[in-house]
């Protein structure tokens, strides 16, 4: 009986570290600059990394091409970069203005709010990115101005299938 209740204690703990590593992201909806509804759980399938920003945030301003470079360097991998933006509504020509002077290799998605990154457990000031894995887990957040290194750690951990130590789950760059 001894022997029993340790095995079924190992057994429970290793199944419920997973689960805790890998909390899910929140249910979110936004649109894309075409105004076609997204969800962050479409991007299920795909590691995908997740930037939250706004055209009068400087440092999301300076990180966006470090983003766009960084996608482009992931081309052909199962990896979706998404900058997603919290400006108004009223301001979407400051967005689109924004974006012709950026060239930005990335999917761009407007709608995003304050309280979406609260409920992302991202706090409530941008610049703020997420690392999803392919469940949709949430592997990484990164508090302020995203690092080439920030992202590049979580998302390489995902591509060697989780076989090293896990990447920090927070980081804060403020």
């Amino acid at each position: 009986m001894r022997i029993y209740l340790s095995i079924l204690t190992a057994f429970t703990v290793c199944c419920l570290i997973p689960v805790a590593q890998a909390k899910r992201a929140p249910h979110l909806e936004m649109k894309d600059l075409a105004g076609n509804t997204h969800k962050l759980s479409e991007l299920r399938g795909s590691i995908a990394v997740i930037n939250f920003w706004a055209t009068w945030c400087v440092p999301c301003r300076e990180e966006l091409p470090t983003l766009s470079k960084l996608n482009k360097e992931y081309a052909g991998k199962k990896i979706r970069f998404v900058a997603v933006s919290v400006d108004e509504p009223k301001d979407r020509a400051k967005i689109d203005q924004f974006l012709r002077r950026q060239l930005l290799d990335m999917e761009v998605w407007v709608g995003a709010d304050l309280e979406m990154l609260e409920r992302a457990g991202l706090g409530n000031e941008v610049p703020a990115t997420m690392v999803l894995d392919e469940q949709g887990g949430m592997v990484a957040r990164i508090l302020g101005e995203a690092r080439e290194e920030d992202v590049k750690a979580p998302v390489e951990w995902l591509l060697s299938a989780k076989t090293s130590p896990p990447p920090h789950e927070v980081i804060k760059r403020y």
